[in-house]
């Protein structure tokens, strides 16, 4: 399963990375590319919704079936370990978490921006036309 939150970490990167260079300021001249590319990316990165919630899932089964190690019932190797795993899952929760929040953004900051483009030209235009 370590594959599955590889691929979410690298996910959740990339929409953090291109989330950043939409709202850097001085990007003017790549501005027009950017928002190309990131529209085009928004449909496939849309499949980071449901591979999530089979992540969150999956992290429920183990949760459930996850041996309960509580009192002195086990032995400090089994503790570690049970500790782990919590610490594991507390982690791929925050990863979930923060690629459907990357995910929201990135689809907001997007549609902004496009909404400034398109107010920008109609400017432009009138602009162009009161002269």
């Amino acid at each position: 399963m370590a594959l599955e939150w590889v691929v979410l970490g690298y996910a959740a990167g990339a929409e953090a990375i291109m989330v950043l260079l939409l709202t850097l300021p001085g990007l003017d001249g790549l501005r027009k590319g950017l928002i190309a590319v990131t529209r085009n990316l928004l449909k496939p990165f849309l499949s980071v919704v449901p591979f999530c919630l089979f992540l969150l899932m999956d992290i429920y089964w183990k949760y459930e079936t996850r041996p309960s190690c509580q009192g002195d019932t086990c032995t400090p190797s089994e503790h570690l370990r049970h500790q782990k795993s919590i610490m594991k899952s507390q982690r791929n929760a925050l990863l979930i978490a923060a690629a459907l929040l990357f995910y929201w953004i990135l689809y907001s900051v997007t549609a902004l921006v496009v909404k400034i483009e398109q107010l920008n030209q109609r400017i432009e235009r009138l602009k162009s036309h009161s002269d």
